[in-house]
């Protein structure tokens, strides 16, 4: 892992260890992405944050991601449930915001390194 730019936020909901995760409901907040349409911002650090509680987001960097299905090296990698990284595959026309790009391929529930990329693809 090397984590570049790393901010510090308040917990809007639990959030999980090294879980993709979204702006929040107020400024300063962030809260777990669940969806390729959330407003995507960085990973959670490597340890589980309470609601309310301070949590550190990666913004920039290598940074580990908890797989939510299989994926292959090179895959743009987007939000699942519970803010574990999926393969950005959004439908024709339909636009998916993007966490990262992965930098080996893995299982749901693998740990594996991604490279900070936000940004949108298009279907």
């Amino acid at each position: 892992m090397n984590p570049g730019l790393t901010k510090t936020y308040i917990a809007d909901g639990d959030i999980p260890a090294r879980a993709i995760v979204k702006a929040g409901s107020a400024e300063g907040s962030v809260a777990v992405a669940t969806a390729a349409t959330d407003a995507i911002i960085g990973v959670s650090e490597r340890l589980d944050a309470a609601d309310g509680d301070r949590v550190d987001v990666i913004h920039a960097g290598i940074v580990e991601a908890v797989l939510g299905e299989a994926v292959t090296y090179g895959d743009f990698l987007t939000a699942g449930a519970l803010g574990v990284a999926v393969t950005a595959a959004p439908a024709a026309g339909v636009n998916a915001q993007v966490a990262g790009m992965a930098l080996s391929s893995g299982v749901s529930g693998d740990i594996i390194d991604m490279l900070i990329t936000l940004g949108q693809v298009q279907g």
